[in-house]
């Protein structure tokens, strides 16, 4: 009982010694993604980018979202791994995001 308690303990540890290297940024891309094979080119490509965790490339708002291990790269990184498949990324604020995503849906509605 005692060795599955600790089992149970070093478990938890290590996921929360994880979680808390794990970071997200979004880019905006130029050109712009506009079709599925814009996505498979930029997921094809920066996947093989160390500590990259996930991409979510957005059709609709045209923005990526990278989860990244930071132990293991940062943001400058991943804009030379964009810059390798000839994209120019640019960080979006968080503040900019929103702003983004308002004019995304005014133009939708239009």
């Amino acid at each position: 009982m005692k060795k599955l308690i600790l089992l149970a303990f070093a478990m938890f540890f290590a996921v929360m010694a994880q979680a808390q290297t794990k970071k997200e940024v979004v880019f905006k891309t130029e050109p712009e993604i506009e079709c599925e094979n814009c996505v498979k080119r930029i997921k094809g490509n920066l996947r093989f980018e160390k500590g990259v965790k996930a991409i979510n490339p957005d059709l609709n708002t045209k923005l990526v979202t990278i989860q990244y291990d930071s132990e293991k790269t940062n943001p400058e990184n991943l804009i030379k791994a964009f810059a390798k498949i000839d994209y120019k990324a640019t960080i979006v604020e968080p503040e900019n995001k929103e702003k983004e995503d308002t004019k995304d849906n005014q133009n939708k509605e239009k």
